[in-house]
């Protein structure tokens, strides 16, 4: 493997275990505040004050070559989702607990991600093939064992 696949592999890891991290921090937050809503807006808006940070560090053009308003319509969701994760990460780990939500989560990335790919959905296809769909399988089960939901809390 490429050091730069290995380095890649590293990063998403680490940004994987942190995850579970800020939705205790957010949740933590909303409890100290004014509820899930006020907590993920707070994230959001940190998040995009070091990301402009960042652009003016890089100096990286604050007005795209292309006009925001030629792009198709649907390419603003990425935002929105992102949104409604770190919302729900603030409601439901109270709840479910951080292992359970984070679980449920790679639960749900692993089957749309098959399925995305699959079809080529915005990008390449890569077909789901009997390896890809045991490896879901496997997801399907650990989340299973997780979550737990035939032992009630």
């Amino acid at each position: 493997m490429k050091s730069w696949a290995i380095l890649g592999v590293v990063a998403a890891v680490v940004i994987g275990a942190l995850l579970p991290l800020q939705a205790l921090i957010n949740a933590r937050l909303g409890t100290q505040t004014n509820g899930a809503l006020y907590a993920s807006f707070i994230s959001f808006l940190v998040g995009t004050c070091l990301l402009g940070a960042l652009l003016l560090a890089t100096r990286t053009p604050l007005v795209p070559a292309q006009a925001l308003s030629s792009l198709p319509a649907w390419i603003w969701l990425g935002g929105a989702i992102g949104a409604a994760f770190v919302f729900a990460a603030t409601l439901l780990v109270p709840k479910l607990g951080a292992g359970s939500m984070i679980c449920l989560v790679v639960l749900g990335q692993v089957v749309a991600s098959l399925l995305l790919d699959h079809f080529g959905v915005l990008g390449q296809q890569r077909p789901a093939d009997i390896t890809r769909i045991l490896g879901a399988l496997l997801v399907i089960v650990g989340a299973a064992l997780v979550v737990r939901p035939w032992h009630g809390h």
